[in-house]
C-alpha cells in the first residue's frame, strides 16, 4: 500500500487511540454495522453475554477513516492487532473505501469471524434490544455502550437506523417492564 488507511465503525471512530495524519468519512460496501458479538467480559459474562458491535457481511457501513503517517504503520497496526484481536473474534482484512467525491482507497479494518464462538449472528433489532437491556459487564452496562455508540454516530452525522431500532426496542422494554410493576394497595 501506498498508503496506509484505517476504518472504525464503532468506538475506533470517536476513540482511535492512534496518531494520524488525516480522518474523513468513508463508505464500506459489502458489510454492516452490527451488534453481532458476544461480549463475555467488558459488556456481559460468559452467563450472560452483551452485545458488540462488529462488521458483518452484507449492506454497506459508513465510519472513519485514518490516514497514518508511513512512519508510524508498524506502531498502530501493533495497537490495532492488541486492541481488537484480544479474543479472536474480529479477523483483519483489507477492504476498499469509497469517499466523498468518488475517491477510493484500501484500508484495513476487522470484521466479525463468523466461525468464532463469539459470533452472535444476525439478530432482529428486539433480540438485540433484549440482550442489550439485561447484560452488564466490566466496563458496565450493555445499555449505555450503544446508547454511547448510537450518540458518537448522531454526532458526526452518521445515521445507523438498524442501531437506532435497538434503542428503540431497549425504550419499549424498559417502559413494559414498569408497566408490569405491581400497583401500591389502595387503603
Amino acid at each position: 500500500m501506498d498508503e496506509f488507511w484505517v476504518f472504525g465503525y464503532g468506538s475506533l471512530m470517536w476513540n482511535p487511540g492512534f496518531e494520524f495524519l488525516e480522518r474523513a468519512e468513508a463508505l464500506v460496501h459489502g458489510y454492516r454495522r452490527s451488534l453481532c458479538v458476544r461480549s463475555y467480559v467488558h459488556r456481559g459474562t460468559r452467563d450472560n453475554p452483551g452485545l458488540v458491535l462488529g462488521l458483518d457481511r452484507g449492506g454497506a457501513c459508513r465510519g472513519m477513516a485514518f490516514r497514518i503517517s508511513p512512519d508510524r504503520w508498524d506502531e498502530v497496526i501493533d495497537y490495532l492487532r492488541a486492541r481488537e484481536l484480544v479474543t479472536n473474534v474480529y479477523l483483519e482484512r483489507r477492504v476498499r473505501l469509497q469517499f466523498a467525491g468518488g475517491r477510493r482507497m484500501e484500508a484495513i479494518t476487522y470484521v466479525a469471524d463468523r466461525d468464532h464462538e463469539q459470533y452472535a449472528g444476525t439478530l432482529d433489532a428486539l433480540a438485540a434490544a433484549r440482550v442489550v437491556n439485561e447484560a452488564s459487564g466490566q466496563s458496565g452496562p450493555n445499555d449505555a455502550y450503544v446508547f454511547n455508540t448510537l450518540a458518537h454516530l448522531r454526532q458526526m452525522g452518521i445515521r445507523d437506523h438498524w442501531l437506532e431500532q435497538v434503542v428503540t426496542e431497549v425504550a419499549r422494554l424498559r417502559a413494559c417492564s414498569k408497566s408490569e410493576l405491581p400497583r401500591p394497595l389502595r387503603v
